[in-house]
């Protein structure tokens, strides 16, 4: 009973300081910035063979001429994480200073 209780403890203090650090990162953002090119993630075959869906948070850093510098993930199915990091690395947003963009995919089975 005492390792379960353990394991417990240790998920919920990981999802609290997960959601925390999520919060932090969204509140240092000082406004969307605007998608000028969009690309489409692509439904991992495995993700289908699994029916596994779900949304997946990531933070853009973007640099001032638009292109995406790196992708952070915040959240999500590590499979899925994969497809929106490759998709979201492609976009292009409007110029404008360095910044962090909150994103969040969708995926449905």
């Amino acid at each position: 009973m005492g390792k379960k209780l353990v394991l417990i403890l240790v998920i919920s203090i990981s999802y609290c300081f997960g959601t925390l650090l999520a919060q932090s990162q969204q509140s240092s953002t000082e406004g969307p910035r605007k998608i000028v090119h969009k690309v489409e993630p692509k439904y991992p075959e495995v993700a289908k063979r699994m029916n596994l869906g779900g949304t997946v948070k990531v933070i853009a850093i973007v640099a001032a001429d638009g292109d995406v510098k790196k992708v952070e993930a915040v959240g999500g199915s590590p499979i899925l994480v994969e497809a929106a990091e490759s998709a979201i690395s492609q976009w292009k947003f409007a110029p404008g200073a360095e910044s962090r963009e909150p994103v969040e995919l969708r995926f449905n089975p």
